[in-house]
């Protein structure tokens, strides 16, 4: 059985307690194995700690720059593992997908001095790393400070060589016309109602002339910006009434315009109408007299034909005389005074 007792031994403090066999020597442990456990497993923890870090995990929307003392040696542009030496190289990381800005709301001016507000954003991506980090130190934020004074100096120069109308017309990159459908030229006083109608037609919008004054990023920062898009267009608070006061205004214009250019088109309408109307009457006119004329020729020719003949001309006296009576008796008065030489009183004599 395995006694253990009490050394009281002042000048050894390495333990209490020692383990004896039964017959009182002293029992001798194996120190050599557990050293060994403990080494190797101090081995392990090294080489797995080294071996973490000497990997690079790049993902799908990341970049990788390996630095060694600050010093730039390659970049990872693929998704995977790769390896670095460790303590002596670093690792950057830098986006890879597209990311989004919001600019803060600014104020600009129009040619015709008006002032707009002006809120947009920003859509860009990192295109060359290796510049990207040269540039703007593998910043973000760096990048879009410079994104900001680029993009605000574009709208800022585009937007002050346009007046406001043509500012808020090419908001959308639309307009609408009207087109006339009969442009034919109007001659001889004829009227020709032309028939009008609305058309869209594409115009180059603001985002895109906005676009066209950013160059030299990419060359420049190793970055792209992919579209600038404009969220609101807005007139300052003090300003507002009396815009919206100026387009009352000119809306009224532009009715008092439509309604004149109408009153004239109706007034045009009504004069050739007139005319046609008096062309017709004159036409109408002529025809009467002329068939008058016509029917007095063949009146005469009757006559004539008549009284050349001896045989009709006392017929013809007669009835002629007897038309003259006819008219003369019209009215209350019926006394009639004749001579008697009178055709008529012949006629009562029986002369005829």
């Amino acid at each position: 059985m395995t006694e253990y007792n009490q050394n009281y031994n002042a000048g050894d403090t390495s333990g209490m307690f020692e383990r004896f066999n039964s017959n009182g020597t002293k029992k001798k442990e194996n120190k050599k194995g557990s050293r060994f456990v403990v080494a190797l497993a101090l081995v392990i923890v090294a080489v797995l700690i080294v071996l973490g870090n000497s990997m690079v995990i790049t993902k799908q929307n990341q970049f990788k720059l390996i630095r060694q003392f600050g010093r730039v040696q390659r970049v990872v542009t693929n998704a995977g593992l790769s390896f670095k030496i460790p303590l002596i190289e670093s690792v950057d990381t830098i986006p890879k997908e597209l990311l989004l800005y919001d600019l803060p709301s600014s104020d600009v001016i129009t040619s015709d001095k008006k002032t707009m507000i002006v809120d947009s954003y920003v859509l860009w991506h990192v295109t060359d790393p290796l510049k990207f980090a040269q540039t703007l130190s593998c910043s973000v934020n760096n990048a879009e400070s410079r994104i900001d004074a680029i993009v605000y100096n574009a709208t800022k120069n585009t937007i002050s060589n346009m007046k406001q109308d043509e500012v808020i017309r090419s908001r959308d990159g639309k307009m609408t016309i009207t087109v006339d459908q009969n442009p034919e030229e109007v001659t001889n006083n004829d009227m020709v109602i032309s028939e009008e109608h609305e058309e869209v037609i594409e115009i180059t919008s603001l985002t895109e002339e906005i676009m066209a004054q950013i160059n030299h990023v990419e060359e420049q920062y190793g970055i792209e910006i992919s579209a600038v898009e404009v969220k609101k267009l807005d007139l300052p608070d003090d300003n507002k009434q009396a815009v919206y006061t100026r387009m009352i205004s000119e809306r009224e214009n532009i009715a008092a315009q439509y309604t004149a250019e109408g009153k004239s088109e109706a007034k045009m309408i009504e004069n050739t109408t007139d005319k046609e109307v008096s062309i017709m009457l004159s036409d109408a006119q002529a025809k009467a007299e002329a068939a008058v004329a016509e029917g007095e020729a063949e009146y005469m020719r009757i006559l004539a034909n008549a009284y050349s003949d001896p045989a009709k001309m006392d017929f013809y006296s007669f009835v002629r005389a007897l038309d003259a009576l006819q008219e003369s008796m019209k009215g209350d008065n019926k006394t009639i005074l004749l001579s008697d030489d009178s055709p008529i009183a012949q006629i009562f004599n029986g002369q005829y």
